[in-house]
């Protein structure tokens, strides 16, 4: 399980080979992610009882920090935090 501290965070970094990195709102990348999601042919396994490409997207977000795409080939998110947390 991932850490509740990431949840907390509004903002990640996305790493798309041969992109620059980019620096997306947490929305931002839940939709990125549904749309590789969407581009895949075949859902990985681990998605596939998922009730949509959306629940998928926000599981991954939930849980990992990469999607292979083809062998050798995947895609990174980070969670970031830009401002220090209010105390």
């Amino acid at each position: 399980m991932s850490d509740p501290l990431i949840r907390a965070c509004d903002d990640y970094v996305v790493l798309e080979p041969g992109k620059p990195e980019q620096l997306l709102s947490a929305a931002d990348t839940l939709t990125w992610l549904a749309a590789q999601l969407r581009g895949m042919e075949q859902l990985p396994e681990d998605l596939r009882d998922q009730p949509s490409v959306e629940h998928a997207a926000q599981r991954l977000l939930d849980t990992a920090c990469d999607l292979e795409l083809s062998p050798g080939l995947s895609l990174q998110w980070f969670a970031v935090r830009l401002e220090p947390p209010s105390k």
